[in-house]
């Protein structure tokens, strides 16, 4: 048991530091291994627990940037995506084919991170309500699943702000509403057992200390260098969970 929450600890201060340092990167690279050693049900709802501190920790410096008219177009369809998940990782979380398609979607977000360049388009794609709902809706189901429907959220902001810090602040603001929402309603199902507390408790220690230290690193690191290192542990963990499930 010692073991294991050394490794799942371990996981998880590199998930942590990687999203302080590059801005993405937590929940990809934590649901490559944490289903490895625990549940998908277990993982998800640690991976999103810890991203809204994650979060909260990030945004602590953009809170006056976060555009709440913005952003409620699209948590209508994240949201709703939200409570669909809830209802298929309640029946089939547990389900080992489930995390083979982890493994597929892991796989292809890595394809989807190396072919897509990081830049800012101009496109009018976000001021459209059934696209902007569209993106929100995927997201939020992979996301309340898998706890990796943030490159959905991503893409979207993208287009829709040219300030990196003020995409920032809306980003993390709507991984913090969405992720808050999941978890109540696990918490009202009562879907949080010994095990959840047991690695929430010291992961909070652990990601703290990672985000910061990757928040320190944030200029300093080649974004380009890091995006191509997780991208590859990402899919390495993603042919593991096909292989190993």
């Amino acid at each position: 048991m010692l073991e294991e929450l050394i490794l799942i600890l371990s996981i998880l201060f590199i998930g942590s530091f990687i999203q302080g340092a590059s801005g993405f990167g937590f929940g990809l690279f934590s649901m490559g291994f944490l289903p490895l050693f625990l549940t998908l049900k277990d993982s998800t709802l640690l991976v999103l627990a810890l991203t809204v501190v994650i979060s909260l920790t990030i945004l602590f410096r953009f809170f006056k940037l976060i555009n709440w008219r913005n952003i409620t177009i699209i948590l209508i369809g994240a949201l709703t995506g939200r409570v669909c998940s809830f209802y298929f990782l309640n029946t089939y979380g547990d389900m080992d084919w489930v995390k083979k398609i982890l493994g597929f979607i892991l796989i292809a977000m890595v394809i989807y991170l190396l072919t897509t360049k990081e830049k800012t388009t101009s496109s009018p794609l976000y001021k459209k309500v059934p696209f902007t709902v569209f993106i929100g809706l995927i997201g939020g189901f992979i996301g309340g699943v898998f706890a990796v429907g943030g490159p959905f959220f991503t893409f979207y902001f993208l287009m829709r702000y040219k300030e990196k810090n003020e995409y920032n602040a809306n980003l993390q603001a709507s991984f913090i509403i969405t992720n808050g929402f999941t978890l109540t309603l696990h918490g009202i199902n009562g879907d949080y057992n010994p095990s959840f507390w047991f690695y929430l408790l010291p992961s909070l220690f652990v990601i703290l200390i990672g985000t910061k230290l990757g928040l320190r690193w944030f200029e300093h690191l080649p974004r380009t260098l890091i995006k191509k290192v997780v991208c590859i542990i990402i899919l390495i963990s993603g042919v593991l969970l096909l292989i190993n499930t």
